[in-house]
């Protein structure tokens, strides 16, 4: 039986939402579902998917806090890689 863990940031797809609504993690659970069941035969009935919600200060991207991370990239400074020290 199939255990698929998504993990994903407390954050909206649009900046009037906090979260992902109810409606788009029912379609990430079918996509991931219909997938499993596509490449590897496993029924839905017996796939379990879980989507947990990080909030963002817990999240980190290259070496940084994501939303520092977003605004260095937003401001066009490359944030620096671990061979640029």
């Amino acid at each position: 039986m199939p255990y698929v863990n998504i993990q994903i940031t407390r954050e909206g797809a649009t900046p009037d939402q906090t979260a992902a609504t109810p409606e788009q993690k029912a379609a990430l659970i079918k996509g991931v579902s219909d997938l499993l069941y596509e490449v590897l035969n496993k029924p839905p009935e017996v796939t379990f998917v879980v989507i947990d919600e990080v909030p963002l200060e817990n999240w980190g991207q290259g070496g940084l806090p994501v939303a520092e991370y977003r605004r260095r990239l937003a401001a066009g400074v490359k944030p620096a890689s671990r061979s640029e020290g």
